[in-house]
């Protein structure tokens, strides 16, 4: 069996341990622990916005690296009240029609039938009931908007119908994944309400308190998760 994955931002990750940085690949945040490495999608030392992320390079580095199977931790917005702020969600799929084309090869593995590994989500899913205190639900349709901006009212409306998440990263991710045949699930924290469903308009400090009041609670959660899903 090969090694885990886990990989998200400083808000979803925590702050990373500079004497765990894997020698050699400094450049994408990489730090190895040994059963498991983490790999900030966004950076270290400075910030990486959503539509500068290289996911198909980060995807062929963790399959150099030997892991088969990634977590995908993802700060995202809420298309539905029904899922406050605060809430963890296991998505069981997504809609990304406007997804920039990605390749992890040069052959035909580019032509994937996408989408989260139902056995492994289902393992990510069964191991947090098992050992973290937070509740989880167990399925929900990620939306995949471009970014780095947050979406209109409007633009809500129109995509609220077919998804419960709103996020920028999971899907692109996902599908690089998939090209390299390496296992794929992700648990979003929801940090805010999509621009239009809550009472007032998002704005980004909404987003900074829902961001800062959710950080523990997902660190507890992981210290417990990741040993699991390490084995």
């Amino acid at each position: 069996m090969g090694r885990l994955a886990v990989v998200g931002k400083h808000h979803t990750l925590g702050d990373p341990d500079g004497d765990a940085r894997a020698p050699g690949f400094e450049p994408f945040g990489v730090f190895d622990h040994g059963s498991y490495v983490t790999l900030y999608r966004h950076g270290v030392d400075a910030y990486l916005p959503p539509h500068r992320i290289e996911h198909a390079a980060h995807l062929r580095l963790l399959d150099h690296l030997g892991c088969d199977r990634v977590v995908g931790l993802s700060s995202v917005g809420s298309l539905r009240r029904d899922l406050p702020v605060g809430t963890f969600v296991a998505p069981h799929d997504f809609v990304a029609l406007d997804q920039a084309p990605l390749s992890t090869t040069h052959d035909e593995r580019q032509h994937v039938v996408p989408g989260f590994t139902v056995a492994w989500r289902d393992r990510v899913v069964s191991a947090w009931r098992d050992v973290a205190a937070e509740p989880i639900v167990d399925r929900g349709v990620y939306w995949q908007a471009n970014g780095p901006r947050f979406e209109t009212p409007a633009e809500i409306r129109f995509i609220a119908p077919w998804a419960d998440l709103i996020g920028m990263t999971v899907a692109s991710e996902c599908v690089a994944a998939n090209h390299r045949g390496l296992d794929y699930a992700a648990i979003c924290v929801v940090d805010n309400l999509a621009n239009g469903v809550g009472d007032a308009p998002l704005t980004v400090e909404e987003f900074q308190r829902g961001e800062a009041a959710n950080r523990a609670r997902l660190a507890v959660a992981l210290e417990a998760l990741i040993p699991e899903l390490a084995r």
